[in-house]
């Protein structure tokens, strides 16, 4: 099985945070970083360092998505927050889903929430690719 993270954190988020609330949620479902085709992100975060360096240190392909295309996927928890300063109300669920090509039944991980040591927040979701 292959899967899809989708992934959304704080601005200057530390690539630990990003790494640990990861682990997190890969662990969640039983599942290692083998089965990850790719990451997928809001286009905001398309100049996050920690973003960028976890996708180059792994080699996997980082997908971006517009807000508009984001607020389109139905998903299980929408935030009013994210909605408010991202113009969308899910970042890692929705982009988990688009970048998999998958609808709510192959969502594994819906919004695994992590606070970094950095005082940072990243949330990821794990999407199965039918």
């Amino acid at each position: 099985m292959k899967v899809m993270i989708g992934i959304g954190c704080d601005r200057h988020a530390s690539l630990t945070t990003l790494q640990e609330a990861l682990a997190q949620a890969l662990h969640s479902c039983g599942l290692d970083e083998s089965a990850i085709a790719g990451l997928a992100s809001i286009d905001k975060k398309q100049d996050e360092a920690a973003l960028l360096q976890l996708a180059e240190s792994r080699d996997w392909t980082l997908y971006f998505y517009p807000a508009e295309a984001l607020a389109g996927v139905p998903v299980p928890n929408p935030s009013a927050v994210v909605l408010k300063y991202m113009g969308t109300p899910a970042v890692a669920e929705a982009a988990a889903l688009l970048a998999a090509n998958g609808d709510l039944q192959d969502l594994l991980v819906e919004k695994h929430k992590h606070l970094g040591a950095d005082g940072k927040n990243a949330t990821v979701s794990i999407a199965r690719i039918p």
